[in-house]
């Protein structure tokens, strides 16, 4: 839970685990084997990096705590500029606009989704929604999501399921989407989605945890938690029921090569570069997440090998990403050429 580094948004600083106790669904031995690192129990099937962003439940729970006792949030709170980056504080003030997890499934996650600012604003009070973006790090050779109707639905079949949790008509008018190693994905807010057992992933979102379950007896749940204390009418008010075709599901799939990880469309809420290095390297300059996912080198003064996650502050300038590595460098949202231009091909 504690980060590794020097306090200050003026040094990288190495991620340790951050794993929130008790979600409500198995996982997290595909974080360890990542990160070379043991899991105290299955239900740790989430690891919060540089969060600034609780559970829903709040209490602190998920918020990344650096090494002089701060959390990652107060620390920006005292020095936002220096952490952030003065564009970024004028846009957004002392808000990272960004959370980014590993995250592992033990078992099939449930079916849910993800509400849109609308709707959190009015029905939560919550100031944002939630869309996400997955990066496969690992997944079985049947590994798949389900995502989005395959049809167009009504309120009144729909309302049925998820009342008296018929779920093989539920799961069933899903859409079953290949995952495989390398794989990217764009998950919008208000699509119905769950995730096959044994994905390793990279997920990018906004930074809040709300979800409403369409599907949650089985796992042990109440509608009272499954449906964030709204009765059922309100909770699915928020959910997409037009049919995703093929051609809708293809508009939400990356480039799984070096270069932009999502679809042009997730760049105004967050930007994911792919980065694959023989020795050249490149250079990060900006707030960021780093994920090593390949390989072995150096980002600025640390040393980083697969599984390394690194949290580098606006403060810390331009850093050399360096030797024979593959990575990840997460940002939030900015422009296409701006994410470029942070991730260009490093000199000297």
């Amino acid at each position: 839970m504690v980060a590794k580094g020097l306090c200050t948004g003026r040094h990288p600083i190495e991620l340790s685990a951050n794993l929130p106790a008790a979600r409500p669904y198995r996982g997290g031995s595909g974080i360890g084997a990542f990160r070379r690192l043991p899991i105290p129990d299955e239900y740790r099937p989430e690891d919060f990096l540089a969060s600034t962003t609780e559970v829903f439940s709040g209490g602190g729970v998920g918020l990344t705590v650096l090494p002089d006792g701060r959390t990652l949030r107060e620390a920006i709170a005292d020095d936002a500029e220096s952490w952030l980056g003065p564009d970024h504080v004028a846009q957004w003030g002392a808000d990272p606009q960004l959370l980014v997890k590993l995250l592992h499934t033990g078992e099939r996650l449930f079916v849910h989704y993800h509400p849109d600012a609308e709707f959190a604003r009015a029905r939560l009070g919550r100031s944002r929604g939630k869309t996400e973006a997955w990066v496969v790090l690992d997944a079985p050779d049947d590994g798949y999501a389900l995502l989005g109707f395959a049809r167009d639905m009504t309120l009144e079949q729909l309302t049925g399921w998820v009342a008296e949790q018929r779920l093989d008509e539920l799961t069933g008018a899903l859409n079953r989407v290949p995952l495989r190693r390398g794989d990217t994905l764009l998950v919008p807010a208000g699509i119905p989605h769950a995730i096959g057992p044994g994905i390793t992933l990279v997920e990018l979102q906004e930074p809040v945890d709300v979800s409403i379950l369409l599907e949650y007896r089985s796992f042990g749940l109440d509608e009272h938690t499954a449906w964030l204390g709204l009765d059922l009418a309100a909770a699915l008010s928020g959910l997409e029921l037009g049919g995703y075709d093929a051609t809708a599901l293809d508009r939400l799939k990356g480039r799984p090569s070096q270069g932009s990880a999502f679809p042009a469309s997730a760049d105004p809420l967050f930007h994911a570069e792919l980065v694959e290095s023989d020795g050249e390297g490149a250079t990060v300059h900006g707030y960021a997440v780093v994920i090593v996912t390949a390989g072995q080198g150096e980002l600025g003064p640390l040393a980083v090998r697969r599984g390394s996650c690194v949290l580098v502050p606006f403060g810390a300038g331009e850093l050399a990403l360096t030797g024979r590595l593959r990575a990840l460098i997460c940002r939030p949202g900015c422009s296409p050429a701006s994410a470029a231009a942070a991730s260009a091909p490093a000199t000297g």
